[in-house]
């Protein structure tokens, strides 16, 4: 399998492992290029999908975990039915081997410690490995060392400690502070488990490699067990599981909470400066979670991340992303690395919580809403917030917002205003059903009836057949594909807008970038073109719809499983941070609307 020059995959060519605290890439060559320990919002262990090959100046190195045959071979994967232990098979000249590979848990849940677990197996023939495990040195800012602990190898890096893990049939060829190098010899029925263990600021019990090996298996049942539980039709019931098993992976089990994405600083377009930090929970994700896992009967998931995205919003309004372990978090500072493909700024840290988003609102009440549909109630305290929220929205709106795209330039954006009928439209109804205070509730259904109003006088145009992306403006806005979803109620009006928006946003034939111009900046929004498939189911367009949807299938059927944030129309190349989960989201619910009907 080939890298390009510089040492890079492509991003499809990754598959994801989890366990509920970190995320790490697999490459299909057999290299773990991105792995945060022990969190996924903690500096990366391996961070050669950041840096590639090369040493930086200051002779740091890109850590890795590469497990492959030795010369030439081609490689298949896939993940485990109803699971997310990953399976590469790899054909050599002088045989055929299987490289399995699990973030373990255990059978109480998750493991008080990470445990990377890689079992090699040779099913025919002979096949020879190549290992290496190269520590990321953190951009130069950290220097690794390596010792031989009794009859363990141990690491350090900064506040982690680690062991490498492996049997004797792993033959150690050479030792650096920072690095292994081995071989592995294996014949047909051989087999041999690598593994790492790691933790933080905290001392490491020393598992036993049969224990190890088992784990991988019981990971499996609990993944397999955990699908079970998940109400789903049997019309693409592996391709909706898969996007709900993907979910699972950003759901940061200490506290709720939802990550947007696993990775920082992949770029929306090779070499371009659009490169973010996603390693946050986003308001809008949370929310949209949330309500699918609500469709699919997973109530204990759904309620332990409202409980969070209330907690947050109890103790700090309305704000459009938090950390991880709760909080907000504005700070940013730039990684002094190549970047992948030489995407550069590498950033840690992301300043949207700086922003003011209108659509904070909806996504709010739309989920709070939708959990009360499913059976569930809600306490004193956050009836108080939300009904402190509504008061708010009905105050705000007419402000301008940096809008769902967080642009730095304000305007009167019309999804933000959409957002802002969905939410007061949503708190009407809360309180009528007595979810909600009633003292405030008649001024609520008064503003949601002038946002409505002030929306069809401002932003429709009728020469273009569309509401714009604000007044002013003849650019299109793909974010109003989600008004059908919010039930804004107008839909001759939202029926022309999807008609515009595939006419001027489409692309490729079955994508759509964001907004009117971002064709010269950055690839098609996954997404985007999910929830145009569910607005023409919802709307009736049922042939669309399914047509829409063989057409995205049929651009990311081939990778293992996981979606990124863009795809570029032209090449097929995979863009942004990844596992995305709002790709995945809007995948699902896609999925869900066209079962619906």
């Amino acid at each position: 399998m080939a890298r390009d020059d510089a040492g890079f995959l492509p991003l499809s060519d990754y598959a994801a492992l989890g366990d509920g605290r970190a995320v790490a890439l697999s490459g299909v060559d057999g290299g773990i290029d991105w792995w945060c320990v022990p969190n996924m919002d903690s500096p990366p262990l391996f961070d050669r999908l950041l840096i590639g090959q090369d040493a930086l100046e200051n002779g740091a190195r890109a850590g890795h975990f590469t497990i492959a045959p030795q010369g030439d071979f081609t490689a298949t994967r896939r993940y485990r039915p109803d699971s997310n232990v990953l399976e590469t098979r790899f054909v050599t000249p002088s045989g055929i081997a299987l490289l399995t590979e699990s973030l373990n848990s255990g059978t109480a849940g998750r493991l008080p410690w990470a445990e990377l677990a890689r079992r090699v197996e040779v099913l025919e023939g002979e096949v020879t490995f190549d290992i290496t495990l190269q520590l990321g040195h953190r951009a130069g800012s950290r220097s690794p060392y390596m010792a031989c602990s009794g009859p363990y190898e141990t690491f350090h890096v900064g506040s982690v400690l680690g062991l490498f893990l492996h049997g004797d049939g792993v033959r150690v060829t050479m030792r650096e502070d920072d690095a292994i190098h081995a071989t592995l010899s294996l014949a047909a029925g051989g087999r041999e488990v690598l593994a790492i263990v790691a933790g933080a600021n905290e001392p490491l019990v020393v598992p036993d490699l049969d224990q190890i090996d088992a784990r991988i298996n019981l990971s499996d049942r609990e993944w397999r067990d955990w699908c079970a539980g998940i109400e789903t039709g049997p019309q693409d019931r592996d391709f909706l599981l898969r996007q709900v098993l993907a979910l699972k992976l950003l759901l940061y089990a200490p506290s709720g909470a939802i990550a947007a994405a696993a990775t920082t600083s992949l770029p929306e377009r090779i070499g371009g400066d659009k490169n973010y930090d996603y390693r946050f929970a986003w308001v809008r994700d949370a929310g949209y979670v949330i309500t699918s896992f609500l469709r699919l009967g997973m109530m204990a998931e759904a309620k332990a991340a409202l409980t969070w995205l209330l907690n947050q919003l109890c103790a700090h309004g309305a704000r459009v992303c938090f950390a991880l372990d709760g909080g907000v978090e504005e700070e940013m500072e730039e990684v002094p690395v190549p970047g992948y493909r030489g995407s550069r700024p590498v950033l840690s840290g992301n300043r949207a919580a700086r922003q003011h988003q209108h659509g904070t609102y909806g996504d709010i009440f739309e989920t709070v809403h939708d959990f009360v549909e499913a059976g569930g109630l809600i306490d004193g305290r956050s009836a108080r917030t939300l009904s402190m929220l509504a008061d708010d929205c009905a105050d705000r709106w007419k402000e301008k917002d940096a809008g769902i795209w967080e642009l730095p330039d304000q305007q009167h954006y019309t999804m933000s205003k959409i957002s802002c009928w969905q939410a007061l439209n949503r708190a009407v109804q809360l309180a009528d059903a007595g979810h909600l205070p009633t003292t405030c509730r008649d001024r609520w259904s008064r503003e949601r009836d002038r946002i409505a109003d002030w929306i069809d006088a401002r932003c429709w145009d009728e020469g273009i057949g569309a509401y714009v992306m604000h007044p002013g403006t003849t650019r299109l806005d793909a974010a109003l594909i989600l008004a059908v979803r919010f039930g804004f109620d107008r839909p001759e009006r939202l029926r022309r807008t999807l008609d515009a928006i595939q006419a001027r946003l489409g692309a490729g034939g079955h994508l759509h970038y964001r907004y009117t111009g971002m064709d010269r900046e950055e690839g098609c929004f996954l997404a985007c073109s999910f929830w145009m498939v569910e607005a023409r189911a919802l709307m009736g367009q049922h042939d669309a719809a399914r047509v829409l949807m063989e057409g995205l299938r049929g651009r990311i059927d081939a990778a293992p499983g996981i979606l990124p944030e863009m795809i570029d129309p032209d090449s097929g190349e995979w863009l942004g941070n990844m596992p995305q989960g709002l790709s995945h989201l809007a995948a699902l619910q896609a999925c869900l609307a066209l079962q619906r009907v």
